[in-house]
């Protein structure tokens, strides 16, 4: 008998049948492929949707020393991408805000733009220190500090200090109330705030019992 070639004798045996358990697995690993391509794909379309730090840093209270501020004297710092004014008001300056109020549209802040425990004479906790958002509430300019009485270039030698918005010329008091005849319409805004210390605030937080 003449030898056969080896390519008809394997064609001559019989197949084997087919592995389904293999075909199995290759089905579910090529499945777990296509979802994990798919996931890494999504995963940048999904953290953009997500708030980045430096967004949620924006809402963020901010902590502000206040110690070093000299008496008369103001510091702006940023929250929320807006400027908080902290002014370290003197006892002079405190007295001249009780005799203003025939000149204020809101004199007693009756107007929500403050937090309830600073809805008083001062709008503040302390009267010392004045913290308040330093935009106008006519169209959002940002006001001049004219923090010394008789600033002639302000509003002439009656000026009993306060804030000078040089776009319209409204004018508020060294509490934030708005003078009467001008285009802003209400107080500047007091912003939320506590006491950490007698020197440190924390803005963005009410005050504890608030």
């Amino acid at each position: 008998m003449e030898d056969q070639p080896k390519s008809e004798i394997m064609e001559d045996q019989p197949k084997p049948p087919p592995d389904k358990a293999k075909r199995r697995f290759l089905t579910i690993a090529t499945g777990m492929v296509g979802g994990i391509a798919a996931v890494a794909v999504a995963a940048p379309f999904v953290s953009s949707l997500m708030p980045s730090e430096r967004a949620k840093a924006a809402g963020a209270p901010v902590e502000v020393d206040i110690g070093k501020i000299e008496p008369g004297m103001m510091i702006s710092v940023e929250w929320r991408g807006r400027p908080v004014w902290i002014v370290n008001r003197t006892p002079e300056m405190l007295a001249t805000l009780p005799k203003l109020d025939e000149q204020l549209v809101d004199p007693h802040s009756m107007q929500p733009l403050q937090p309830d425990y600073c809805q008083n004479i001062h709008r503040s906790i302390k009267p010392q220190y004045l913290v308040v958002i330093g935009i106008c509430t006519h169209l959002g300019c940002s006001p001049t500090a004219k923090l010394e009485s008789g600033d002639e270039s302000a509003m002439g030698a009656t000026w009993p200090g306060g804030f000078l918005c040089p776009c319209h010329g409204s004018t508020f008091d060294l509490a934030g109330r708005v003078f009467e005849g001008v285009p802003a319409p209400v107080n500047l805004e007091v912003p939320r705030y506590a006491y950490l210390s007698d020197t440190r605030l924390l803005i963005g937080e009410d005050a504890k019992g608030a």
